[in-house]
């Protein structure tokens, strides 16, 4: 599995789509383990039906992205929460 691992900036361009700002800085706070890192330090997985993000501390599921024809399914509950960068 490591062999496919990407970091968080794999996932910043879909992101900023969704979020409309720069999101390879934002914070994260893993739901399971408490650790604090930025979404570009975090272990992104693609090449199944989704994209899936891992804390790198504990490997935890902390977001899961899947794209369709013209919808965009968020499910964040692995994260305490996520701190998205101001203006």
């Amino acid at each position: 599995m490591e062999e496919r691992r990407l970091d968080g900036n794999a996932i910043g361009g879909l992101l900023e789509e969704v979020f409309a700002v720069e999101m390879t800085t934002a914070w994260s706070r893993c739901g399971g383990c408490g650790a604090g890192e930025p979404v570009g330090a975090l272990w992104v997985y693609t090449g199944g039906p989704g994209v899936v993000v891992r804390c790198p501390r504990c490997g935890g599921v902390l977001l899961r992205i899947v794209q369709g024809p013209g919808r965009l399914w968020l499910d964040l509950r692995g994260l305490a929460y996520l701190e998205l960068p101001g203006s």
